[in-house]
């Protein structure tokens, strides 16, 4: 069995199985054993001077395990190991189905709408109105696709399970540490930025899933280097502009109403459940056209 159709396997596993709530109830996920390990690192290193050059140290541990446990998982006989740690990396049904959450709380009303978004973001939901809520999901969705499914993907296919899981550890350390406060600003400089350089490639290649036209690409292209983040704005432009709505747009972080400009200022700014469904269709086509695409190099692995 080659590389890729390992990868190929875990996706399958992962899109019939998802994130078996009778297994990870009674163990730890992988992703929050990550947590632990840099949750460990920051309480002993992010203290006193040199935070900066602690938090790269930080990293490089990080990084050193990851890769030392993917060549040990790799080493097993048979792909197995791969297929069965891919499926528990890859989020892809996860993702859909809690952006789909959204769809359904919004449907009932309002207060469920709220509820469920705040699952999957970190704005304050409180004051939300239904088309702000909308918006908050399918932001969450598009930049989630890129940095939880397709750059996973990509890692694993270009450099097997030490890549996946190297990836997955400085993505969890970025989520965890990679802020501009007072107390990780220097010491999570390093994973932030290791984040931002692994996800270049992935955020453009998600873009290219989710919107697969040869045309329109300048407008899209302008909207994704105004944004905060230099790959988030690619996926999210992409869906903005395969919907035809208006994302992003003033935001409210810890009580603090921040006036972040629209992405495609010109979409539809009224919108709700329905959008958020179009979404996730949206999603899950752009996920099945990677895959055809790793099948496909697969099959041509093959036959070389």
């Amino acid at each position: 069995m080659s590389l890729l159709s390992a990868l190929a396997l875990a996706a399958v596993l992962d899109a019939a199985l998802g994130e078996p709530r009778w297994l990870w109830s009674r163990l730890p996920h992988p992703a929050v054993l990550m947590g632990r390990a840099v949750a460990a690192l920051d309480a002993r290193l992010n203290a006193g001077p040199h935070r900066r050059a602690k938090g790269v140290l930080a990293l490089a541990l990080l990084l050193a395990g990851a890769i030392a446990l993917g060549f040990a998982l790799a080493a097993l006989p048979g792909r197995w190991a791969e297929v069965i740690v891919g499926a528990m990396l890859l989020a892809q049904r996860s993702l859909s189905e809690h952006v789909a959450a959204v769809a359904t709380g919004l449907r009932a009303g309002l207060a469920e709408g709220r509820a469920a978004v705040a699952l999957i973001v970190s704005r304050d939901t409180a004051g939300m109105a239904a088309p702000a809520v909308a918006r908050s999901a399918i932001e969450s969705g598009a930049e989630n696709f890129s940095d939880g499914v397709v750059a996973p993907a990509l890692w694993f296919a270009l450099a097997g399970l030490p890549g996946l899981i190297a990836y997955k550890v400085v993505n969890t350390a970025d989520s965890m540490i990679g802020y501009r406060t007072p107390r990780h600003e220097a010491f999570g400089w390093a994973a932030a930025r290791m984040d931002d350089l692994l996800n270049l490639a992935p955020a453009r290649l998600s873009a290219v899933l989710l919107r697969p036209r040869l045309t329109g690409w300048g407008p899209l292209v302008a909207d994704a280097r105004r944004h905060r983040s230099p790959n988030a704005g690619w996926p999210e432009a992409a869906m903005a502009r395969a919907l035809g709505v208006a994302l992003a747009g003033p935001r409210s972080y810890d009580g603090e109403m921040r006036d972040f400009p629209f992405v495609n200022a010109g979409g539809r700014k009224e919108i709700g459940a329905a959008e958020v469904e179009a979404a996730v269709g949206r999603l899950r086509l752009g996920w099945g056209l990677g895959m055809v695409l790793v099948g496909a190099a697969a099959v041509a692995q093959a036959l070389l």
